[in-house]
């Protein structure tokens, strides 16, 4: 699940394609495989993004999904249904799973000593301290867990923190704090792990944590973006027990609209297996605390877990200041988002390893296999075909299509096991295979009527070939099947017959695609947002800046508005531009006689935004103190309205 405070980058859809093929797949074979997600959305990065947006984190959550649902449809990734962790649902849920863990005395308090930032005025989270790993002496690392060697711990007892929202020490103060009591569970995770379906490495890290098991602190404080937790007094889930629970409430809210119910999918009943596929930053989160929680709730528990790697662009790490960091729509911009998904399926496998996206070797894969392999091969026979006046013939050459279809098996196996990059180049071998037999056969040195036969039993293997690439190219194989005017196919049409039949003119399905280089997408990279994938989390870049249109402004005339405590509303002139009305909070170190004739500093190209009171058409610019002091910034004498500040 993305967090809901950014856009998504193409880490992202590695994972969103990765499961989307084994979605597909599953249900080309026969099977009903659903798929659901959600926007993860508690916390307070996104608490703090609002504020920085000046909405509210409702409306900042809504905003991002609508987004994330855009993107991920560009990409075709074809979900069941895709909620948000801010749900009555989920809200149901999480309220469930925690009373039942109360009944079964697995929650615990205690006090805790926790960060806290005074210039902020809060507690922080775990994402907000950075410091020196306990374990590995890894700089740089967050407060819950280390990057490096894979390490979980206090934040506290992080070395050197320093907090990300000033870049000031924090003070330690005491909280009472709600805990799960992770260690009681410790026996049931054994048997577990024993059983879950989970890749080797990712399980024997899991059985050695399993050995130092601590009680898993719930709870945050507020001023918190969550679930208030019930019969407590400020107290809120903490992100990480509702965030996973979003899956139950991903699957109710698709229920309850299709005439469902939640238990016929996820209780110890159920007949559905339960698969995730997570990145594996979060197998702990996972393969312990999740399983436990549900396991108190008596929820069934996960069949599998699917552990990916990470994605690298040019072999270096996702990041804006590297030029790497490459957001989903930009890149769509630029090339057809189908082709990203080949190319992740022709490097993914069923390791935890990264993979790279490196941009000449993709040129390169997509002209080659997609353009000169498989495409070609319908190119190709088509010209013969046409020579026949559009129609096949009517058999076929029985050999070649044995020895395409004899892979069949081989080919299901791999999609299985999510060896997709075995399963690609046991394609594309076929399709050498088959552009091998038409140069074999030579049909342009055949009479018209040995041509079509070639002809015909090519385009019957790229038929299969399709099949077998539907689920990694959902459109271009679409788009495969009706040039040859048949519906989209699935593994019981494979020993089925294209003969006899007339085909519509060939017209190309993909061109070769142009070099791509970072330069292109750093043009329009440079307002990516900062999130937890770039390493400049506190600096913008000249664009941004200049984005930002400061003028200078006179005050006309300044109105108290009784309904508002720190409200005034300015009417300013902005010389030949005009005038704007704003309503700046200042009404602690102001009074409205104070005001006019001030020359300020106003945010000109700030979007509009209704308020009961009006609309407030921009910002004027203030600093504060520690104490909450407010001073208006004013440009120096001879300053003249409308001149941009530069």
């Amino acid at each position: 699940m993305p967090y809901a405070n950014a856009s998504l980058h193409l880490g992202h859809i590695l994972e969103a394609v990765q499961t989307d093929i084994w979605v597909r797949f599953q249900n080309q074979i026969g099977n009903e495989c659903l798929f659901f997600c959600a926007d993860d959305t508690h916390g307070t990065p996104v608490m703090l993004k609002a504020k920085e947006l000046n909405i509210s984190p409702e409306e900042l959550v809504a905003k991002v999904r609508t987004e994330h649902m855009a993107t991920y449809e560009t990409y075709d990734i074809n979900f069941t249904n895709y909620h948000t962790t801010h749900s009555k649902e989920n809200k149901k849920f999480s309220e469930i799973i925690y009373k039942a863990a109360l009944d079964k005395d697995l929650i615990i308090k205690k006090t805790v000593n926790q960060y806290y930032d005074e210039n902020e005025g809060m507690f922080l989270s775990d994402r907000f301290i950075k410091g020196t790993c306990p374990k590995c002496a890894a700089e740089n690392q967050y407060g819950d867990g280390c990057e490096v060697c894979g390490a979980t711990y206090e934040p506290r007892d992080l070395l050197n923190p320093i907090s990300t929202l000033t870049n000031t020490t924090p003070k330690l103060k005491d909280s009472e704090h709600i805990f799960f009591d992770l260690p009681q569970k410790e026996s049931m995770l054994k048997l577990f792990l024993e059983e879950v379906n989970i890749q080797s490495a990712i399980k024997n890290k899991l059985n050695e944590w399993l050995e130092d098991l601590k009680p898993w602190d719930i709870s945050r404080d507020a001023p918190y973006f969550g679930f208030e937790i019930p019969n407590e007094k400020d107290k809120y889930f903490y992100v990480w027990l509702d965030a996973p629970i979003g899956y139950i409430a991903s699957i109710e809210n698709w229920a309850n609209s299709n005439n469902k119910s939640i238990d016929d999918y996820w209780s110890n009943d159920s007949e559905y297996e339960i698969v995730h596929f997570i990145g594996k930053d979060i197998a702990y989160f996972h393969g312990l605390f999740w399983p436990a929680t549900l396991d108190s709730a008596n929820f069934k528990l996960p069949d599998s877990i699917f552990v990916h790697g990470f994605l690298t662009v040019n072999g270096e790490k996702m990041s804006k200041s590297k030029g790497t960091g490459i957001k989903t729509d930009t890149f769509a911009k630029y090339c057809n988002p189908e082709m990203l998904r080949y190319y992740f399926a022709a490097k993914l496998n069923d390791k935890v390893e990264d993979i790279d996206l490196n941009l000449e070797d993709f040129t390169q894969r997509i002209n080659s296999d997609l353009v000169g392999k498989y495409l070609n091969i319908l190119s190709r026979s088509s010209t013969f075909i046409q020579k026949n006046e559009g129609f096949l013939s009517s058999d076929i050459d029985e050999d070649l299509i044995n020895t395409i279809l004899g892979n069949a098996e081989q080919i299901q196996e791999y999609f299985e096991i999510r060896q997709y990059s075995k399963a690609i180049r046991l394609i594309m071998d076929m399709a050498d295979l088959t552009n091998k037999y038409i140069n074999d056969k030579t049909p342009w040195k055949l009479e018209n009527d040995e041509a079509t036969f070639v002809a015909t039993t090519a385009i019957n293997a790229f038929r299969i070939l399709s099949i077998y690439m539907n689920p990694v190219l959902p459109k271009l194989t679409g788009a495969a099947f009706k040039s040859l005017g048949v519906e989209i196919q699935t593994y019981k049409s494979l020993s089925d017959k294209l003969i006899s039949k007339k085909l519509e003119k060939y017209t190309p399905l993909l061109t070769r695609m142009e070099p791509l280089s970072l330069d292109q997408f750093n043009e329009e990279e440079n307002n990516m947002p900062n999130d937890e994938n770039s390493d400049d989390m506190n600096t913008i870049d000249i664009k941004q800046f200049s984005d930002v249109e400061l003028r200078v402004a006179r005050i006309i005339s300044a109105e108290d508005i009784e309904e508002a405590d720190k409200l005034i509303k300015l009417t300013l002139s902005v010389g030949d531009l005009g005038q704007k009305t704003v309503f700046a909070g200042i009404k602690s170190a102001y009074s409205k006689e104070d005001l006019t004739d001030k020359k300020v500093v106003l945010v000109y190209n700030l979007a509009p935004r209704k308020m009961k009171f009006g609309l407030s058409e921009g910002m004027v610019l203030a600093s504060s103190d520690d104490n909450g002091g407010i001073f208006l910034i004013s440009p120096d004498e001879g300053a003249k309205e409308g001149q941009r500040v530069k």
